[in-house]
């Protein structure tokens, strides 16, 4: 949706790598690597992006083998932009969106799908064992054809748990420790079949 607005999937592609890793400062062909996407896109967007004070080049010394320190370019996110606070809160509703969007197909792809819940990187909770725990009868190949799919879109591995409705009924009548530090954490049940 958004490639639509800023005319660029490149760009959009940057601003969520600079925006989901804020404090990381980046240099082009590391760019290039994580996004695959080619050496001339990224500086392009770059300069557009930095014309627009979303980001900054800064400069680092870096040493290599058996030469003498050198200066490479790095872009780090400028938090002090005037944009920063809109094209945030325009990446968060965004991803709200694209999360959205993931269920759904998930949900009507899977399988029978009798508990869907999300956690982890979906719920900024960093410590939960995984990021989506699916239980019921799944079809597994669909749902890693998704999972590939989307980690593109959502810059991030998603790590994800499929269970059948036995397994699930076995680990949560023991109080397995996984089962338990999902619920513990934040999570979101966009089905739930079981009643849990």
């Amino acid at each position: 949706m958004l490639e639509h607005i800023f005319g660029s999937k490149t760009r959009l592609k940057l601003l969520k790598i600079f925006f989901k890793k804020q404090d990381t400062p980046f240099y082009v062909r590391e760019l290039t690597r994580l996004l695959d996407v080619q050496i001339n896109a990224i500086r392009r967007e770059l300069e557009l992006l930095i014309k627009s004070t979303l980001i900054k080049e800064i400069e680092n010394k870096s040493t290599e083998k058996e030469s003498s320190a050198k200066l490479r370019k790095y872009y780090v996110l400028n938090k002090e932009s005037i944009l920063y606070s809109e094209m945030h809160a325009l990446l968060v509703r965004e991803q709200a969106l694209g999360e959205e969007k993931f269920t759904d197909e998930l949900s009507d792809s899977a399988g029978d799908v009798k508990l869907l819940a999300l956690s982890g990187q979906f719920t900024r909770a960093k410590s939960a064992p995984t990021d989506l725990l699916i239980v019921g009868n799944i079809k597994e190949r669909s749902v890693n054809r998704m999972i590939d799919k989307y980690e593109k879109e959502f810059g991030f591995e998603i790590r994800y748990t499929i269970l059948s409705e036995k397994e699930f009924a076995d680990r949560r009548h023991v109080m397995d420790k996984f089962l338990f530090s999902i619920f513990e954490a934040p999570h979101v049940k966009v089905i739930n079949k079981l009643g849990v």
